[in-house]
């Protein structure tokens, strides 16, 4: 079973697309899971988790003082702007487990010196991060003995899939996806961001940030 579990909905402010956009597209794809993980909102898991045919795990990226944190297996929404310990600390008290997303993105990763040991796993396949930024993912994960976890950040259904998580087919509900991902039990796959897409994402992502009073996302 092959899972997004990076995606972001028109609940974020930067998504293109609806819940049930992403949700109708991802089955077309043959996925068997997603994870919406809209910037520092929840509401997407209440649409998600009604639709049949594929698995939706609770999900948000929260933007800590020091970068965006991935939250999976939540019960509630977490507040954004707290510093990485307590983002972390809310996480777990929601039931969930905190992953470094994107660390060595130059925009919103956390930067190697916040990934700290309290983290669950940490992101090393992003389709929207270069391979230089992936692979030194991947090093961090290993060196520290994390669990991996990859998903597209997907802003729009055409980018859906572009990174992805092969699961057991066996796995039926997300808490089995959340065990998988812990116990290292899945194969991580995708492409990642080409150079004319970094150029790209680089003047959108400056335009956007000025637009925002210089502040993170």
């Amino acid at each position: 079973m092959k899972g997004d579990l990076h995606i972001h909905s028109s609940f974020s402010n930067d998504g293109k697309s609806t819940v049930e956009e992403i949700v109708n597209n991802a089955k077309r794809m043959g996925l068997g899971c997603i994870a919406i993980a809209d910037h520092n909102d929840f509401r997407s898991y209440d649409i998600a988790s009604k639709q049949d045919q594929i698995i939706a795990v609770p999900a948000e990226e929260v933007s800590s003082s020091e970068g965006h944190i991935l939250a999976y297996g939540i019960s509630c929404e977490i507040p954004r702007g707290r510093s990485v310990l307590e983002t972390i600390d809310m996480i777990h008290d929601a039931g969930g487990i905190a992953v470094a997303a994107h660390p060595y993105r130059w925009w919103s990763g956390l930067g190697e010196e916040n990934v700290v040991s309290a983290f669950d796993a940490v992101e090393t396949f992003n389709a929207r991060s270069t391979e230089g930024s992936n692979d030194k993912a991947v090093k961090l994960a290993e060196s520290m003995n994390k669990p991996m976890t990859a998903g597209s950040d997907a802003h729009h259904v055409s980018h859906i899939g572009n990174a992805y998580m092969e699961f057991s087919d066996g796995i039926t509900d997300w808490e089995g996806v959340v065990k998988a991902i812990l116990n290292k039990d899945a194969v991580i796959g995708g492409k990642h961001r080409t150079r004319a897409d970094t150029v790209k994402y680089g003047y959108k992502s400056i335009t956007e940030w000025i637009g925002r009073g210089f502040r993170k996302m």
